[in-house]
């Protein structure tokens, strides 16, 4: 594999990989083109889906559309 094509966590353009299951926060947060910091005030008030794994803490793939829904959600009932 190349260094052109090879994809690593701090390359902030890296492609996703749609196949992951479980995400990083870092991995999240990217997807949701949020900040780190902020993606962990998400999970800790309970907005944002995770799981522990030992002593680490996953975001489910399938949480950040759910989450997304919600704040389109939300958003259509505000400005109704």
């Amino acid at each position: 594999m190349s260094i052109a094509t090879r994809a690593t966590e701090t390359e902030p353009d890296a492609p996703e990989d749609p196949t992951l299951a479980l995400l990083t926060v870092e991995e999240a947060a990217r997807r949701l083109r949020i900040g780190r910091t902020f993606c962990f005030r998400l999970i800790r008030t309970g907005e944002l889906e995770s799981v522990p794994l030992g002593r680490l803490r996953r975001v489910p793939a399938a949480a950040i559309p759910e989450f997304v829904n919600r704040l389109r959600a939300a958003n259509k009932s505000a400005a109704a």
